[in-house]
């Protein structure tokens, strides 16, 4: 079934953050707290220090009416500036791959490809853009 969740990002303090946000809506995270430790290296990529391993990399939480946060430790020292603005995605999760392209490209045009469609370690086919008012999509299809 689709949704819409919203992902933020944070410089570090994701894990505080969403602790804070579980205990304001007394819910249950979705699964547990992914490391980035547990994604696969990139290549051409230096390893991740000790530290950047135990940085989250997914975490979810249902609010309210069925609305999910999901969220991701975005540091400076894995190459991401965050700054106000860039630190929220609306996440889609869409049905099927048709649809993921469909609005994929719909919401591209005048805009910024960030990432590709593609077939992610996660089991997703994924993908990123900002579109060309400046709101930033993430793309999350699970239907293969």
């Amino acid at each position: 079934m689709a949704r819409v969740s919203t992902y933020l990002n944070f410089p570090g303090t994701t894990e505080q953050a969403f602790e804070f946000y579980r205990s304001v809506f007394g819910t249950a995270f979705n699964g547990p707290v992914h490391r980035m430790g547990e994604a696969p290296a990139a290549p051409g990529q230096p390893p991740l220090s000790d530290a950047d391993q135990q940085l989250v990399m997914h975490v979810e939480l249902p609010i309210l009416g069925g609305h999910v946060l999901m969220g991701t430790d975005a540091t400076a020292s894995m190459g991401f500036e965050l700054v106000a603005g860039n630190n929220v995605h609306l996440n889609l999760e869409t049905d099927t791959r048709e649809q993921t392209e469909r609005l994929f490209a719909a919401l591209a045009a005048g805009g910024t490809v960030e990432m590709p469609l593609q077939d992610m370690f996660w089991g997703a086919y994924f993908g990123s853009l900002r579109d060309r008012f400046g709101v930033q999509w993430m793309f999350n299809c699970a239907a293969r």
